[in-house]
């Protein structure tokens, strides 16, 4: 008798949780040979619950500690997760203050997140009597007598009732059900049914004979066959059977008598939910102005030191030609290609650019795309470095394509770097994507460009102190001219009386005007929904949130009062509340009310509105740029989502209805956003052909992010910027580390807050700011007290990192700590 000699394994494994570290568990000796690093293990997390977790370490170590569970199996045959993802999201952690679980939860798709749903059974040992059952009961033994489990979702829609926990536990109690566990996968793939030719039928004379006995006896199946061939069908080519029947009108049971008499063989295959695209031009067709192939090699040259470039070129001078030409070479050599974009409305409009001349070579990666089509993206990923196949080496996509298994990434394109967007604020990872694209180039040997008509501050720092290589392109492609900028002063407009709604008469006129010479409009307003608030025209009364310190806005579409925090809505009240007077005035607009006063001015002219109401399903922003673009509408309204990358050549005039707004927001960045959304927005305006015009409205026009804005001085403005951030400590001369605490008591949060200063003040002094409350000083029923820490940048940012986790550390053992939310915020902008 051969005796076997069995290694004990452990490993540890990155649980979706957010608790520091990974867990140790112990691999079955059966399971020795097939367990690898990256993999998905279905593991027991606490008494009951069961999930999926990464395998980040393989050893024969023995953990320090007691009762180390064993694995339940193995999910994956091959990782899905390569070892240099996990290294960058080891990172990422590090870097962010957070928990590796949390980074794998924002990594990895929904359909790949497994997590247990409680299912019942009949219990073993029970025997049925249904007169000890009342009526809720019955009905769930007679179901689980049909169908052996059931999940509690399927409980509730038996009984009719939400809350079934109460009802499952009386009959756990009386030992009629047991209740298990089960690992749900979510991911399903997608098969169609497929039809070939039978073997019997590959010889020519054969088919003839076919084909005339089914001109006499069965014309219909002699249309399926002829369309299997019309639509490529062949000896070695089969045809799915959906356009099949399709193209010869008729139905399956046609089918299936060709089949039957050994014609045709029916069969499932597995496809891809993810639609393909043919190439239609080809790069070369591409000729670059003299400017931009100047730009184009001085990229290069940035490449050649290993700098990141940094492309400071004006709206509509012609970037995206620059980067289908570097994606060309990076694909010539056999490379992958991260193109980021900070919108999914302008992944979308990038998406049927880059296709035209890449065609199947590019794929999309966004939240809107369903749970199984990013499974899917994320499987093709992963056979990159096995299959070198084409789909695929070109990505595009939101931040979150930063986490795609790429196995060779030899460009990173940030377009649009300056944007908010690419700032991840909940949940954590709190993540910056520009940043963390810079780190994945240099884990893969990539090139980097970060591209804009006006960069962060940040960026441009870096570059003129030679970080980055600085690549500036200052003309517009094909001629055209800067729009003309013109400032509308709303105090002269309302004393003169020439306002119509919200609208000056420099901007009507502007509007009138281009939609009598058959060109399209944009109009930015960066508020959503119709009023801002409504209020009592005799006490001022404003009506409020029940969870959040913000005032309602009012949705003419569903005619009620909505918290953008955090959802609450309530209907328009007939009366104030507080005195009872019927005098409800609206004050403030947002998109909403822009859209219908448009529509009443401009009966003609179809209007359409791009914001976050507006663009809730999946294709909305396609739809609504795509009939934008065909000229379908001849106005656009939006937020800030209109003023980023978008290209229309017939859009000659860009107003700005409320440029004050942007200009008093309490933030340090405060002027370089307000600088950047007017001048974004304004080069929308007159990229082909005759120069556009842009009309900014605003109480201030004197202001000088205005007067730069009016003579495209970007680095004016940066220069007077510096001074006072320099003055003032601020980015980008020091870092800063935001500290948030969350609590429903605003007593205990104050106590809170103060117990933790007294742990941070002696190690920070006065580079540590707060405690104070925020603008928004409650959200969803929770409190907030806010803490900033800076520090210069010639400072180690780990260890001011290693000593506020001490400080935090500290603070969760007191009683009042361990009942505080706390959220680390690293680089908060």
């Amino acid at each position: 008798m051969e005796l076997f000699e069995y290694k004990t394994l452990f490993v540890d494994v990155i649980a979706p949780v957010p608790v520091k570290g990974t867990f140790s568990y112990r691999v079955p000796n059966e399971l020795n040979d097939m367990v690898k690093v990256g993999q998905r293990v279905a593991i027991q997390f606490g008494p009951k619950k069961i999930m999926s977790g990464i395998v980040a370490r393989i050893t024969d170590e023995v953990p320090k500690v007691d009762n180390v569970k064993y694995i339940l199996g193995i999910i994956d045959e091959s990782p899905i997760v390569s070892r240099q993802q996990l290294d960058f999201w080891q990172w990422m952690s590090d870097y962010y203050m957070c928990c590796i679980g949390e980074v794998m939860q924002a990594a990895l798709p929904s359909a790949l997140r497994l997590s247990s749903e409680s299912m019942i059974e009949l219990s073993p040992d029970y025997v049925l009597d249904s007169q000890a059952l009342n009526d809720y009961e019955y009905l769930i033994v007679e179901a689980l007598q049909i169908q052996p489990k059931l999940s509690l979702s399927e409980v509730s829609k038996i009984v009719n009732y939400r809350k079934v926990m109460p009802l499952v536990k009386t009959m756990i109690d009386k030992h009629i059900i047991v209740m298990e566990e089960d690992l749900q996968d979510k991911y399903k793939a997608k098969y169609e049914r497929f039809v070939r030719l039978s073997g019997d039928y590959h010889d020519d004379e054969r088919m003839a004979g076919l084909m005339d006995a089914l001109n006499r006896r069965a014309p219909k199946q002699l249309d399926v066959l002829m369309a299997f061939y019309v639509l490529g069908g062949s000896r070695e080519t089969d045809i799915m059977v959906s356009p099949l029947l399709k193209k010869a009108d008729a139905n399956l049971s046609v089918l299936k008598s060709l089949a039957e008499k050994g014609v045709f063989e029916l069969y499932e295959k597995k496809v891809s939910r993810i639609a393909r695209s043919s190439k239609q031009k080809d790069v070369s067709d591409i000729v670059l102005t003299p400017a931009q192939q100047q730009a184009s090699d001085e990229i290069r040259q940035g490449f050649a030191c290993n700098k990141t470039v940094l492309l400071h070129g004006v709206t509509s001078s012609g970037k995206t030609e620059i980067y289908i030409k570097l994606i060309q070479e990076a694909v010539d050599k056999g490379r992958q290609v991260l193109y980021l974009v900070p919108e999914i409305a302008l992944t979308e409009h990038m998406i049927d650019r880059l296709k035209v001349y890449f065609g199947d070579r590019v794929g999309v990666y966004h939240s809107r795309y369903g749970d199984n089509e990013r499974v899917e993206v994320w499987q093709q990923m992963s056979e990159f470095a096995s299959t070198r196949g084409v789909e695929h080496q070109i990505v595009i996509g939101s931040r979150s394509a930063l986490f795609l298994p790429f196995t060779d990434i030899g460009l990173i394109i940030v377009d649009e770097e300056h944007d908010s967007s690419f700032k991840q604020v909940d949940p954590a990872p709190r993540y910056n994507a520009r940043d963390c694209a810079l780190v994945l180039a240099s884990m893969h040997g990539a090139d980097v460009v970060l591209g804009s008509a006006t960069p962060s501050y940040e960026s441009y720092f870096n570059a003129l102190s030679g970080k980055y290589a600085l690549v500036k392109l200052t003309e517009r492609f094909g001629g055209a001219r800067m729009p003309e900028i013109i400032v509308s002063d709303l105090r002269e407009e309302n004393r003169r009386k020439t306002m119509k709604s919200h609208f000056g008469s420099a901007l009507y006129s502007a509007v009138a005007q281009a939609l009598e010479k058959k060109n399209q409009v944009i109009l930015f307003q960066n508020r959503r929904g119709f009023s801002l608030r409504l209020e009592c025209g005799v006490c001022n009364h404003v009506p409020q949130c029940i969870n959040c310190d913000v005032s309602l806005i009012y949705h003419k579409k569903s005619n009620m009062l909505r918290c953008h925090y955090c959802g609450y809505t309530m209907p328009v009240p007939d009366e104030c509340p507080g005195c009872h007077s019927t005098d409800i005035r609206m004050r403030g607009f947002g998109t909403e009310k822009v859209e219908e006063d448009l529509q009443l001015l401009f009966p003609e002219a179809s209007v359409a509105r791009l914001d976050l109401d507006t663009t809730r399903a999946k294709t909305a922003y396609h739809d609504i740029l795509e009939n934008f673009g065909n000229g379908m509408t001849d106005m656009l309204v939006g937020t800030q989502m209109v003023t980023k990358g978008l290209d229309f050549d017939n859009v000659k005039v860009v107003g700005i209805l409320n440029a004050d707004g942007m200009l008093s927001y309490p933030d340090f960045r405060a002027s370089e956003r307000a600088f950047q959304l007017m001048s974004q927005v304004s080069g929308r305006a007159g990229r082909k052909g005759d120069p556009g015009k842009v009309v900014i409205q605003t109480y201030q026009p004197a202001h000088p992010v205005i007067l730069d804005v009016i003579s495209n001085d970007y680095d004016r403005l940066f220069q007077d910027q510096m001074t006072v951030r320099k003055q003032f400590s601020y980015p980008p001369f020091c870092r800063l580390v935001q500290i948030r605490l969350r609590h429903t008591d605003a007593l205990k949060l104050d106590v809170a807050a103060d117990s933790l200063q007294s742990l941070l003040r002696p190690l920070f002094g006065d580079m540590l700011l707060g405690p104070e409350y925020p603008v928004v000083s409650r959200i969803k029923n929770q409190y907030i007290k806010q803490f900033l820490v800076k520090f210069r940048r010639d400072v180690n940012p780990a260890k001011v990192k290693q000593l506020i986790a001490r400080s935090l550390e500290q603070f969760r053992t007191s009683p009042l700590g361990k009942s505080v939310t706390v959220q680390i915020d690293v680089d908060p902008y």
